[in-house]
């Protein structure tokens, strides 16, 4: 008995790095306004932001795609590092959805960000009557709030 013991014991003592070095995913917040890197293609020319909130911060912008005269309120939303999608709510017969990821992990709030270096890259697409009429792939800089 006291064989199976020490075989036990020697087992779980070996074992125990294995468990104890297993680190928890780092957070990921992109909270915050991004812009359009360069000038936004013609069709997009009135694109203001894609502005995340999760937390209702009062320093950040509401959350929604902003336009030069319209906020679209998002109708569904999926923030993940390497999927991040969204649908807006319909205003005068128009919506907009969106497909892209992320291009850094991070509390993007804490992070050192410079209005040269994309953050975020995919399609943005704007439907006008149930119909797709304008379609861009676009990156995107990054702004934290004040």
């Amino acid at each position: 008995m006291k064989k199976y013991f020490s075989i036990f014991l020697l087992l779980c003592l070996t074992a125990a790095p294995a468990f104890t070095q297993r680190k928890a995913p780092a957070r990921f917040d992109p909270d915050g306004t991004f812009w359009i890197k360069g000038t936004p293609p013609a069709d997009f020319s009135d694109f203001d932001s894609i502005n995340l909130n999760a937390k209702r911060a009062r320093y950040l912008e509401s959350p929604g795609l902003r336009m030069r005269t319209t906020v679209y309120r998002y109708k569904t939303l999926v923030v993940k590092r390497d999927n991040f999608t969204f649908t807006t709510m319909t205003v005068r017969g128009v919506f907009y959805t969106f497909s892209g990821k992320f291009l850094r992990g991070g509390v993007y709030g804490a992070g050192d960000f410079d209005d040269e270096t994309p953050v975020l890259e995919g399609t943005l697409t704007r439907f006008r009557d149930g119909k797709k009429v304008a379609e861009a792939n676009l990156k995107f800089t990054y702004f934290g709030g004040t």
